[in-house]
């Protein structure tokens, strides 16, 4: 039998074997340490959040180009387009003169300054890409004096005076009217009724002051079998603003 002192000592010994073992499992665990230096906790670091990446602002909208108002008034169709207070209609006049085609156009002024309007601001634009200028004002008279007979022209002046007094909406305060009466004072001679009736009639460099409007008729050379001048795009490039109209000859033969 084994003695309480031999008993005492086996305990002993595999309690060291114990004490020793854990001592070393943790001094493997723990992070070294500089000797001397005081036991320090290591914690993890909190996750920082991702910084949100600016939006990329959305582009403005542009404002849509406005399309122009269509009306008829005397058997005949405008079209009228407004902006920044800049007002530009017109119509094309259903007969041709000889080698013209022509288009009635007024331009009312409702802006804060002045502008200044002529024949030269519109041009007319065909399918295939011809641009077509208008013909001057003393071109437009001297041919009419020249090719047209007097009820040729006659009929144009009856015609304009008809479609641009039967527009209830519209009265220029330097246009036909003015003219007409500024030519027939001029021309007293019966033989230059004609050149009279062209030239009130025949849009001339105007200065439109704020609130002022004018009227007349802008005229392209048109040597083509067809009246009217087709299909296309007129073009008017006056007081700061650009105005296009398309024209469709199924819709504006009567």
């Amino acid at each position: 039998m084994i003695s309480r002192h031999a008993l005492a000592r086996v305990v002993f010994a595999y309690g060291g074997l114990v004490v020793l073992a854990g001592a070393a499992w943790r001094q493997q665990a723990a992070p070294a340490q500089s000797p001397g230096a005081p036991q320090t906790q290591t914690h993890p670091a909190p996750s920082q959040p991702t910084p949100a990446q600016p939006a990329t602002p959305a582009p403005t909208p542009q404002p849509a180009e406005p399309s122009p108002i269509e009306f008829e008034s005397k058997g005949m169709e405008y079209e009228a387009l407004t902006k920044e207070g800049i007002t530009v209609m017109f119509a094309p006049l259903p007969p041709r003169i000889k080698e013209y085609s022509i288009m009635q156009v007024t331009v009312t002024n409702g802006s804060l300054v002045s502008w200044t309007v002529k024949s030269s601001d519109f041009s007319f634009v065909r399918q295939d890409g011809t641009q077509l200028p208008p013909v001057s004002a003393d071109e437009v008279v001297e041919s009419l004096l020249e090719k047209a007979s007097r009820n040729d022209v006659i009929k144009l002046q009856l015609l304009y005076e008809n479609t641009i007094y039967a527009l209830s909406n519209f009265r220029s305060t330097n246009g036909y009217e003015q003219r007409r009466e500024a030519a027939m004072a001029q021309f007293v001679n019966r033989g230059f009724t004609a050149a009279a009736a062209a030239s009130a009639i025949t849009l001339v460099p105007t200065k439109l002051k704020p609130g002022d409007s004018t009227d007349g008729a802008v005229f392209f050379e048109n040597k083509s079998k067809e009246k009217t001048l087709g299909a296309g795009r007129f073009i008017a490039r006056t007081c700061g603003q650009t105005f296009m109209f398309e024209t469709y000859q199924e819709l504006k033969l009567r």
